[in-house]
């Protein structure tokens, strides 16, 4: 049975802090989630966040210090199916979490014409048609 102590011994590392604050520092500026070194699950929630970022600092920073953490389980991805594959194609993500892809455009026959769209444009209060 370990402790919660036993635990958090890797934060005593000067090197390992620093590197924690710059992950919580980015992930509050990014997210606007504030992570406190009490937390049950730090590093988890560490995992987690750097799994979303789009910040190439961030990532660099956690990959850094991930090695480092003992006991680390780390997320599995969502992106894989369930073979273990990425099903062809990379998902696409804002902010963090998934986009659903749009729906691919319809195929116009050699016999019609597709359909034009106007587009209504204001200028300067006047409505100007393009």
């Amino acid at each position: 049975m370990s402790t919660m102590a036993s635990e958090r011994s890797w934060l005593l590392n000067p090197g390992l802090l620093k590197l924690v604050h710059q992950c919580r520092r980015l992930i509050q500026s990014e997210f606007g989630v504030k992570l406190h070194l009490t937390e049950d699950h730090l590093e988890r929630r560490l995992a987690e966040f750097a799994g979303k970022t789009r910040s190439s600092h961030l990532m660099k920073t956690w990959e850094t210090l991930a090695p480092q953490i003992p006991h680390l389980e780390m997320p599995r991805a969502e992106e894989t199916g369930s073979d273990g594959s990425n099903q062809g194609r990379p998902r696409r993500m804002y902010r963090g979490q998934p986009v659903a892809d749009p729906e691919p455009p319809t195929p116009v026959s050699d016999g019609e014409s597709a359909p034009t769209r106007r587009k209504t444009i204001i200028y300067r209060g006047q409505v100007v048609e393009h």
